[in-house]
């Protein structure tokens, strides 16, 4: 897993409107990135309406959530749109982002050769060092949002 205190991964993915993000994309702002197993999913649809209802209070801590999973722009938009989600979600449909992350889930629920994104937040300072990282300890467990949001107060 990336640590505290180094610098992420620089990465390039499609959001749900297949425009382009990258690091340097979100240069300047403090930023949560929440992977997410699957769209349309219980837990990841908890997590992901969890955030977008805290976004006034992030968005007054200068921070930019991006929502990353292995599902492709294209559902990701339809599951964006069914939950008003206010906030980029990325495609990770080459996987690069959550291995460079090394957070890369494996056979999947079971099926052999499928790869999904494990649970996890990364809360980013302006300079994209890594100041939070938090990796769930199965799917199924969701992050401790204030812990997140205390880690982009003290930014």
């Amino acid at each position: 897993m990336v640590k505290v205190g180094t610098k992420a991964p620089d990465f390039k993915a499609f959001d749900h409107k297949r425009e382009e993000v990258s690091l340097t994309t979100i240069a300047g702002k403090n930023a949560v990135l929440a992977f997410f197993p699957a769209a349309f999913t219980g837990v990841c649809e908890k997590e992901l309406c969890t955030f977008r209802d805290s976004m006034a209070r992030l968005n007054d801590m200068n921070a930019v959530v991006l929502g990353v999973s292995v599902d492709g722009p294209f559902a990701n938009a339809a599951f964006a749109e069914r939950n008003n989600l206010n906030f980029r979600l990325l495609s990770d449909y080459s996987r690069t982002m959550v291995k460079a992350f090394d957070v890369a889930h494996d056979d999947f629920a079971g099926m052999p050769g499928y790869t999904a994104a494990k649970r996890s937040v990364f809360v980013l300072d302006a300079e994209g060092v890594v100041r939070y990282a938090w990796v769930a300890p199965e799917p199924k467990v969701e992050p401790n949002y204030d812990e997140v949001q205390a880690a982009l107060a003290a930014l």
